[in-house]
């Protein structure tokens, strides 16, 4: 019991993947403008890392140049 794929087959799968190709593409367009927007709106912040050790130096350093300076 073979059935062929008729012609009216093929149009509507030829349909349906031009819809989910454009589909897809508006989607990921949409979220790529999403991220960029979100990634615009925040505020620049300095790494955790860079910014604690340079306050802890520079309290160490004034502590000596006081302690040197009495």
């Amino acid at each position: 019991m073979g059935t062929s794929l008729t012609p009216e087959f093929w149009r509507q799968s030829a349909v349906l993947l031009v819809i989910a190709m454009a589909v897809t593409f508006v989607l990921s367009g949409a979220l790529d403008a999403l991220v960029l927007r979100s990634r615009q709106h925040r505020v620049p912040r300095r790494p955790s890392g860079t910014g604690t050790v340079g306050a802890v130096r520079r309290r160490e350093r004034t502590a000596l140049h006081s302690a040197v300076k009495d």
